[in-house]
């Protein structure tokens, strides 16, 4: 499959019905999809095999961020679809694999077993056709009770896990200063200065992907606060092992360097250093005596401004670096904690557009119903189309455009001009896929009126 070929499927969605209550459906939809893609032709009716030989161990990379969705509308936007997950286990299965994996990196308030119940494996269980695991890739959780009852740390063992260093060549070096400016919300400031600083760039990942022959990563496309938008590169996020590794943002605002909100404010200036002294006591009496002073401070300001401090804007610079990092590790980190000059192993990317998710995402979604799934062996191509999707520009959004830089372990030679749609047998531009499929997605508070493409009503 060429990396700037995007194959889409589009199912006939009744608003008033459930666009996954039909699993036949979906089925159908899945094979349909892998046709347009060109698979098929060494397994008669199991596309997959084209991809998956008898044997090998398969990753499964479903985007599981949260139990539930903050917006109160539901996980239809917000998770990849349980029953779109058992669809393409069924075409895995059928392909014969020796070991599937079936995982993610929640965040740390996450109840896994709630999002991903007994019930739901046990479907799984029926169908399998090989030894199978659901595996919480998560080394900390956080206590029922919130930040102040404090984390569980180090649940698996240093073994599940590769330690990798981008040094100079990471994305991030051109940001980093001596200071400690790197964020990540609810996880300790100082530890992340540990493992960012010019220089030394650091992530600790998995080792379930870096001995899969196969992995399949199977997003949900939805808005996302700090990056624009969250759909292939963005779910890769979760096959990391501690979050203490992923800058997301950086302290200040962008007058005095900072990426965390618009020009300079005293009040925002105070919220953090009261949610940096949070993050350093999660699990003593003091975290929630320094959580509320930062409250209070951004309840003042919000009477003059958007309180926002988290680097929830379109003026991110941090987090798409971050972002595009684990991406370039992904493709050509080995096991042993090197990099290849060379790729090593290709990403297949489904992403789950049925439902997707408008407004406040990740964590708090608004459902807007496309009823279509794509697949593209390239990260970087199968978010230039779901940027399309959403009506949005996605050379203003960096965590897509910057994706197909030039730089060392690149993502993708191709140009994205190169990009092509493949439905119903035809070619077609990213721009033609999102007049005939897409829709008008509210963007994020903070990217509203910049990242929305041309004839967007929204």
């Amino acid at each position: 499959m060429r990396p700037e070929i995007v194959a889409l499927t589009a199912g006939a969605v009744d608003g008033a019905l459930e666009p996954y209550s039909d699993q036949a459906g979906l089925q159908k939809m899945l094979l349909d999809l892998f046709r347009q893609a060109g698979l098929g032709t060494k397994g008669g009716g199991t596309p997959l095999c084209d991809i998956i030989a008898p044997g090998m161990t398969v990753l499964v990379k479903p985007n599981w961020v949260l139990h539930e969705n903050f917006s109160g509308q539901g996980l239809e936007c917000l998770v990849t679809h349980p029953k779109l997950i058992l669809a393409v286990l069924r075409e895995v299965f059928k392909a014969r694999p020796g070991r599937v994996i079936i995982g993610d990196a929640p965040i740390q308030g996450c109840d896994f077993d709630n999002l991903v119940t007994k019930e739901w494996k046990d479907e799984v269980a029926a169908i399998a056709s090989c030894p199978f695991e659901v595996v919480d890739f998560r080394r900390t959780v956080l206590r029922k009770g919130g930040l102040s009852a404090g984390q569980e740390t180090e649940i698996r063992g240093d073994e599940n896990y590769i330690l990798f260093d981008l040094g100079k060549d990471s994305l991030l070096e051109p940001v980093s200063t001596p200071e400690n400016r790197f964020r990540i919300t609810c996880y300790d400031p100082d530890q992340l200065a540990e493992k960012h600083r010019p220089g030394k760039h650091q992530y600790l990942l998995c080792r379930e992907p870096f001995e899969a022959d196969v992995i399949i990563n199977l997003p949900k496309l939805k808005t996302h606060k700090k990056a624009g938008m969250t759909a292939a590169l963005k779910n890769l996020v979760g096959l990391n092992g501690n979050k203490e590794y992923l800058p997301h943002h950086r302290t200040g605002g962008a007058a005095e360097g900072g990426d965390c909100y618009p020009g300079f404010a005293p009040l925002k200036k105070l919220a953090e250093y009261c949610l940096d002294e949070a993050n350093r006591t999660i699990g003593a009496e003091t975290c929630s005596t320094w959580l509320k002073r930062s409250s209070r401070l951004l309840q003042v300001h919000g009477k003059i401004g958007n309180p926002e401090i988290e680097g929830g804007w379109h003026g991110n610079d941090t987090v798409w670096r971050m972002t595009l990092d684990l991406n370039r590790l992904l493709l050509y980190g080995r096991a042993d904690g090197t990099l290849s000059d060379t790729p090593v192993r290709k990403v297949y990317s489904l992403t789950d557009a049925m439902v997707a998710g408008e407004g406040e995402g990740p964590l708090a979604p608004r459902p807007v119903t496309f009823g279509v799934l794509t697949f593209a062996s390239s990260s970087a191509f199968a978010d230039l189309v779901g940027a399309g999707l959403m009506h949005f520009d996605w050379r203003k959004i960096p965590l897509v455009s910057e994706a197909f830089g030039g730089f060392r372990y690149p993502l993708t030679p191709q140009d994205p001009a190169a990009c092509r749609v493949v439905c119903n047998g035809e070619e077609i531009t990213v721009e033609e896929a999102g007049r005939r499929y897409g829709k008008d997605v509210h963007p994020p508070a903070g990217w509203r009126g910049h990242i929305e493409g041309k004839g967007s009503g929204k």
